[in-house]
């Protein structure tokens, strides 16, 4: 069945509307737990009990069954089921049969990375909430692991539908400490953890995942309270300052907190072992289980490599891989390694399309079929963003004549040269700007808002282009917003000269 999900090329700016958007999503089932689920249901000999545990295997699919049954037209019950045999009861073997011919089942190699590293998160969250909690709150036990495996599950039709969005989210906050609030304001228009809470009510879900996106939004002050207790390295001046306080340890010791303490200490291991968001978790854990920190991280060491055997998957970072690095090292965002420099093939093309920005008489019609040329060969040097404007004399302005990689608004960009500073010393003379993280600050806010807002990136090249002395047109370009590799800053300045020389040609075509 293929996967269909028709997303908006704008992304929504409210809640409501995200909720509208997220709940059209279908987030697709891996083909091969799909068709173990959907043998075991065509067999009268296997129990509810045995289709349940065939289906955890499958996140997407454990949601779409607790989704259907909590559904208002499927639930006469005033509670939302807690585990998913209550919910397959819910719905009957007819039914469920129903469900999962509607859902889309492909490989699970198909399905797109940030979606399966989601899923992947809630599949470590289930076990570490399993080894640190279920054997204490035995009775509990379902309610702690379909709540924690369920937790994160709103995110995962936004990672389907707006992966690119995730993605900026993680390098911006996570790993360059830029303000929750800016960022995700920016990029979705509302707070994560707010847009969590409405699709899990809208879903709802077991009560446990909407309580603990309560205690994050309304609840933050009893959290930081219960925080500054777990930092206490005495274990018995923790118990009394417990003691002194008993609602606060009422309100901490919910066995709902289970849920969001797995899931937190399972999002935090994502960026490695050393890091402060995750020790805060550790410590919150040890507090809650009134051991000590050590023994926390011993237990949470060992349930992330349980998942491991279990869960990992090719192409996927699975925390219990980093258990054996440098205890300092973590896991860097894939946007701030350096890509890998240019194909001998794209190399050759390179060259092809210089020859040609080189060739005599000019072979170009028009500024137009000049300008695409010049594109095509700073895509082949290895730059995945670019920009060409051109000087309009007239107006003062820089006009947009080619984009690559940028939405296709950026095409209708004009950059008056009157209002900045750093474009006017640009087209005033031939030359290049290159940003780094070391100048970033300083050049970064110098840069047109628009240009800033197309390229959020601390690795950038700036470069104006002239003939006789007279500045024609700005190249702008990057690598994604990744670091840029020597080989391609080396081959775009290269390209720079040859777009000079076939400007100077083309210009002097009629002489």
């Amino acid at each position: 069945m293929p996967m269909e999900s028709k997303v908006p090329t704008q992304n929504p700016r409210t809640l409501e509307a995200w909720v509208k958007l997220l709940d059209g999503v279908r987030v697709p089932v891996p083909k091969q737990s799909y068709d173990r689920v959907m043998a075991a249901i065509n067999d009268s000999r296997r129990s509810l009990r045995d289709i349940a545990e065939l289906m955890q295997d499958s996140p997407a699919l454990v949601l779409s069954v607790m989704r259907e049954a909590n559904h208002p037209a499927n639930a006469s019950q005033a509670e939302p089921a807690e585990s998913l045999e209550i919910a397959l009861n819910r719905l009957g073997l007819a039914r469920s049969r129903e469900l999962l011919m509607r859902l889309p089942a492909v490989p699970e190699d198909d399905i797109p990375p940030v979606l399966r590293q989601f899923l992947l998160i809630s599949q470590h969250a289930a076990q570490q909430a399993s080894g640190l909690f279920a054997s204490r709150l035995a009775r509990l036990w379902q309610e702690i692991h379909w709540g924690s495996l369920l937790f994160l599950a709103p995110l995962w039709p936004l990672a389907l539908a707006y992966p690119k969005l995730l993605d900026a989210w993680e390098l911006r906050v996570i790993h360059k400490g830029e303000t929750a609030a800016d960022v995700e304001q920016e990029l979705f228009g509302v707070r994560i953890f707010a847009l969590c809470q409405a699709m899990a009510e809208h879903w709802r879900l077991p009560k446990w995942v909407t309580q603990g996106y309560r205690l994050l939004l309304e609840e933050r002050d009893q959290l930081a309270s219960v925080l500054s207790i777990a930092r206490e390295e005495d274990l018995l001046n923790q118990q009394h300052r417990l003691d002194e306080a008993p609602g606060l340890r009422r309100w901490f010791n919910e066995p709902a907190n289970t849920v969001l303490l797995a899931n937190n200490l399972a999002l935090a291991a994502q960026v490695g072992w050393d890091n402060p968001h995750l020790l805060r978790w550790q410590l919150l854990t040890a507090l809650y289980l009134q051991t000590s920190l050590e023994d926390v991280q011993q237990q949470v060491h060992q349930q992330a490599a349980a998942s491991a055997r279990r869960h990992a998957r090719h192409a996927l970072f699975h925390p219990a891989e980093a258990l054996i690095w440098p205890w300092q090292q973590r896991r860097p965002h894939p946007d701030m390694l350096t890509p890998p420099p240019p194909s001998s093939d794209d190399l050759g093309r390179w060259r092809k399309l210089c020859q040609a920005l080189l060739a005599q008489p000019s072979p170009f019609t028009n500024a137009v079929h000049l300008a695409t040329q010049a594109r095509e060969a700073m895509l082949a040097c290895g730059m995945q963003r670019i920009m060409l404007l051109t000087l309009d004399r007239a107006s003062d302005h820089l006009r947009v004549q080619q984009t690559a990689g940028l939405p296709q608004e950026a095409a209708a960009m004009d950059l008056p040269l009157a209002q900045n500073r750093l474009l006017q010393k640009l087209m005033s003379k031939a030359g290049q700007l290159r940003l780094t993280p070391d100048n970033h600050a300083q050049f970064s806010a110098l840069l047109p808002a628009p240009l800033q807002a197309l390229f959020r990136s601390e690795h950038l090249l700036l470069r104006s282009l002239a003939v006789s002395d007279q500045v024609l047109m700005l190249a702008v370009a990057d690598q994604g917003g990744k670091p840029l590799t020597d080989v391609s800053v080396q081959a775009f300045g290269k390209t720079s000269q040859c777009i000079e020389r076939a400007l100077a040609v083309f210009a002097n075509r009629g002489a």
